[in-house]
């Protein structure tokens, strides 16, 4: 069992996630060492995972291709599958598309042209 520390209360040495990231380290591998309890008033207390510093690992550099992956992949969150335009924020998960799309009327909406030679774009179940 890890020891079990009241909030603000972690002896020095130990971090959280967040924290070993923000010290440019990672876990690394090693197993759980203490936990931190931020007591609540009306539910369960908050718990936060503590790992030792000096067992922590560098983090891995972003290689090329890891950021061009990532790139792609925050492209495709920004762009909405109704109107296949890059809206700049990532689109929520319930809605579906951006929220232009989402607030206008389907029969008000433009359908997709597509580009010169394709044919237009039709959103599944249309």
């Amino acid at each position: 069992m890890a020891d079990v520390y009241r909030w603000r209360l972690a002896p020095d040495g130990l971090a959280t996630r967040r924290q070993l990231r923000a010290l440019g380290l990672r876990p690394g591998g090693q197993d759980v060492v203490a936990e931190l309890h931020r007591p609540r008033r009306r539910r369960g207390p908050l718990v936060a995972y503590l790992y030792r510093i000096d067992c922590a690992s560098p983090v891995r550099p972003m290689t090329p291709a890891r950021r061009t992956a990532l790139a792609a992949a925050m492209r495709a969150r920004r762009t909405c599958p109704n109107c296949l335009v890059d809206v700049g924020y990532c689109i929520p998960r319930s809605l579906g598309m951006c929220v232009t799309c989402h607030d206008t009327p389907e029969g008000a909406r433009p359908a997709f042209q597509g580009p010169a030679g394709h044919p237009p774009f039709t959103p599944e179940g249309a």
